[in-house]
């Protein structure tokens, strides 16, 4: 392939792909379990979160394939074995379980609000320290969307967490 000249040096454009490899296993990860648990939830929220879920892992695959283009533009290419995924995520899978449909909920908002930290990271170093204002803009684009589904499930669950936020702050007045 020809040298590329975009304005960022060889150094910083494999440093930028790192990231970006790094985020593609972890969109991959989350993928896998997204689309899991919508073939696997039971009970009274099946259709709700079988079509949740759904939407999600179709904006996950999206993101995926985004991610892999970006890489390409960037002159690289990009990882797409599953022992280079695992090697590469920051996620945790739970292998040989089968939890119940609310704490399939809690695993997907863990996984999401741990990318999204992550993203904010990478969205710094792309910029800052890279000068890859490009690839910090399509993060941040992708850092919203994780935002939005990790609200949808924390709203699907928030009654509890609602409730128990409640009391705590109760507690902290009444020792105040």
């Amino acid at each position: 392939m020809n040298t590329i000249n975009i304005g960022l040096s060889k150094t910083e454009i494999q440093e930028v792909v790192k990231l970006l490899n790094q985020n593609l296993a972890d969109f991959y990860l989350l993928q896998i379990k997204t689309k899991k648990y919508h073939w696997d939830v039971v009970g009274p929220q099946f259709l709700t979160l079988h079509e949740i879920w759904q939407g999600q892992y179709e904006i996950i695959s999206d993101n995926i394939d985004n991610c892999a283009e970006r890489i390409r533009a960037l002159g690289e290419y990009p990882i797409g074995t599953a022992q280079l995924f695992l090697e590469n995520t920051t996620l945790k899978e739970h292998p040989s379980d089968l939890p119940d449909s609310t704490e399939m909920v809690q695993r997907l908002v863990i996984d999401h609000e741990h990318i999204i930290r992550n993203l904010r990271k990478h969205i710094d170093l792309c910029s800052q320290k890279f000068h890859d204002e490009g690839t910090a803009d399509f993060l941040t684009g992708i850092m919203e969307q994780h935002e939005e589904m990790a609200w949808m499930l924390r709203s699907f669950i928030g009654g509890k967490n609602i409730e128990q936020r409640i009391r705590e702050d109760r507690e902290l007045i009444t020792e105040s």
